[in-house]
């Protein structure tokens, strides 16, 4: 997979050097070249934006440098059709960022990324290369950052790792939260290691058995509870169908019922009088 990003600040993405997306670099499994966006302009104090039409606070960043920076990058190996690049803009009003995308993002060879300062990009910029390419408009959350290189390395994290051979072990990612399978909807639970005791804390018995059948309802069980107690919308959004008998007790016991259309939701808390 190749990636490219534009930036007038290349130095935030200097983390793209270490870790799992550095190592994937160095094996030649992600290639990844940053640009200075401000190598595109040409008045001596580096422009890269402008008032917005309209009126209104804040800056907003030029068409041109970005146009003839993505120009370039494109005139670098563009490939036409489903094989092509595809253009990634990282910002609070984007569709969100999920497990889901980052897998369909996995399986495209070249991705280009934006990420944006002070009020955004022209919007002509986006609609322009709309023609030339797909574009996604991914927001990694609620709020607002003061620009988009870090979503692009939390992006970039949450692709890289699914590429065949960056993690050490192919199976590493089946039981991510929100991983498509049997913990689909689902957070991951809590997980332990060696030493079996610390500061007076051990582990869970079962986690000792031997007994895989019953570990493996353990951790579908904690997953349960955890999903329950921190998003409860995961819950509430899934077929009822989805869950077997086992899972129907944990989550009554939690103050679950199932619906008549077919889905869950939770009993309100007792008031005391």
């Amino acid at each position: 997979m190749r990636l490219d990003v534009v930036t007038i600040f290349p130095e935030y993405l200097e983390p793209l050097n270490v870790s799992l997306v550095g190592k994937a670099r160095a094996r030649g499994q992600l290639g990844v070249h940053v640009h200075d966006l401000r190598d595109w302009t040409y008045d001596r104090h580096n422009t890269v934006d402008d008032t917005p039409y309209g009126g209104g606070p804040g800056m907003v960043m030029k068409t041109g440098p970005w146009g003839e920076a993505l120009d370039e990058a494109l005139a670098d190996g563009y490939e036409a059709g489903d094989h092509g690049p595809v253009l990634v803009v990282p910002t609070p009003s984007g569709r969100p960022f999920t497990q889901e995308l980052a897998v369909e993002l996995s399986e495209r060879p070249w991705l280009i990324f934006t990420p944006a300062r002070y009020e955004g990009i022209d919007r002509r910029v986006m609609d322009e290369y709309a023609t030339r390419m797909p574009v996604y408009e991914v927001s990694i959350g609620d709020y607002v950052l003061a620009g988009g290189e870090a979503a692009v390395l939390v992006i970039t994290e949450a692709v890289a790792r699914l590429l065949p051979g960056v993690l050490g072990n192919a199976e590493s990612h089946r039981d991510d939260s929100f991983a498509p399978g049997e913990m689909e909807n689902l957070l991951e639970g809590p997980v332990y290691t060696k030493p079996p005791e610390w500061r007076g804390r051990g582990i869970p018995d079962v986690l000792l058995s031997g007994h895989h059948g019953k570990i493996a309802r353990w951790r579908r069980d904690e997953a349960l509870r955890r999903t329950a107690r921190n998003r409860p919308d995961l819950i509430e959004r899934c077929e009822a169908s989805a869950y077997d008998k086992k899972d129907r007790e944990v989550l009554g016991t939690l103050g679950w019922q199932p619906t008549a259309d077919g889905r869950f939701w939770r009993r309100p808390p007792a008031v005391e009088e």
